[in-house]
């Protein structure tokens, strides 16, 4: 008998017929399309969405021109001071967004409007911020960095702090760097907040003396404004009675006219 025939499994390789031709132009075509759409002074590559380098590039501004289909955004070590508003709109696929080491000094209400809620990470630590709108980070879902900047401890930083999801391994570097209340600088916000520390109630105290000066001086004013009317009008009445006496009288003025009458 014959040997028996051996089923060896068939291995089917990539086709390179036209519609494989035709998706490899296409994906080409995507990337170049994504380099060339790459602001000015970055490196972009493709990872799933666009990758947009723009570390170490002398910025001052972020870029106008970023692609739609940005998933990772690096801008950190650049010279930035601020950010406007809706900064990062129409970016509906970001999930990373670096922006430390800066110069960052302010942060437009609605900055970041406009940013997909698929943010994961956001990294705002050293800049220059101070304080921020209670409202800053809106509808975003993002762990955040805050660490490493000149914030002032008072009732709305505790209030925005209050929204978010802060950075775990940086939490305890974002730190008083001045406050409503002297003995707090230098130490974490976190750790005086949990303290029960409520930087609400000496915003509410010294809004209460504030008025309570303002309502002094007012009230003093009133009250010198009075007393200056008062004598003014003394000073007057006098005069007017000097006046008066000066005059003469009546019996007097009657004898004048009654000599003057003998004569003729």
């Amino acid at each position: 008998m014959g040997a028996s025939r051996r089923h060896r499994p068939s291995i089917k390789l990539p086709s390179s017929g036209p519609l494989s031709f035709a998706g490899t132009l296409w994906l080409l075509s995507m990337t170049m399309t994504a380099v060339s759409a790459c602001p000015k002074s970055c490196h972009c590559t493709e990872r799933g969405g666009v990758v947009v380098q723009c570390t170490s590039s002398n910025l001052e501004n972020i870029p106008s021109d970023l692609p739609k289909d940005t998933v990772v955004l690096l801008l950190s070590s650049n010279r930035i001071r601020h950010i406007p508003r809706q900064a990062f709109k129409n970016l509906r696929r970001l999930r990373e967004l670096d922006l430390s080491h800066n110069a960052i000094e302010s942060v437009e209400a609605g900055a970041f409007q406009g940013i997909s809620t698929e943010l994961r990470t956001l990294d705002l630590s050293n800049n220059h911020l101070s304080s921020l709108f209670r409202d800053t980070f809106d509808k975003l879902h993002a762990r955040i960095r805050l660490s490493n900047n000149p914030w002032h401890c008072e009732c709305s930083l505790q209030e925005m702090l209050r929204e978010l999801s802060l950075d775990p391994e940086t939490v305890n570097d974002v730190s008083c760097y001045t406050s409503v209340q002297e003995e707090y600088v230098g130490q974490p916000v976190i750790q005086v907040l949990d303290s029960g520390i409520n930087f609400c109630n000496f915003h509410q105290k010294t809004t209460d003396v504030a008025m309570f000066v303002a309502m002094f001086c007012w009230f003093s004013m009133v009250i010198a404004y009075i007393i200056y009317y008062i004598r003014h009008n003394q000073e007057d009445a006098r005069r007017h009675m000097e006046y008066l006496k000066s005059l003469p009288s009546a019996s007097h003025i009657s004898k004048d006219y009654d000599t003057a009458s003998s004569v003729f």
